[in-house]
């Protein structure tokens, strides 16, 4: 199932958005699909990383070196 949604996009935006579409035969609504699923992962992984870097300052996780964490999965040798 998909869900429908509506965006404001700049006249000059739009105007490249529809040249697209007509010049390659796909859709608007195709490339907004693609932009956004392509992008989305990006600040997911942002976002993922802030939070990590959050906890870290706060001292609530740590991190390892190489080294540390050879000898500890005892891979040292």
């Amino acid at each position: 199932m998909s869900k429908q949604t509506a965006i404001r996009l700049s006249d000059e935006t739009y105007a490249r958005l529809q040249a697209l579409a007509k010049r390659t035969g796909r859709t608007a609504s195709y490339y907004i699909r693609e932009a956004i699923e392509e992008r989305l992962e990006d600040l997911e992984d942002i976002y993922l990383a802030e939070r990590v870097l959050e906890r870290r300052e706060r001292g609530e996780s740590k991190t390892y070196t190489l080294d540390e964490l050879e000898r500890e999965l005892g891979l040292d040798d």
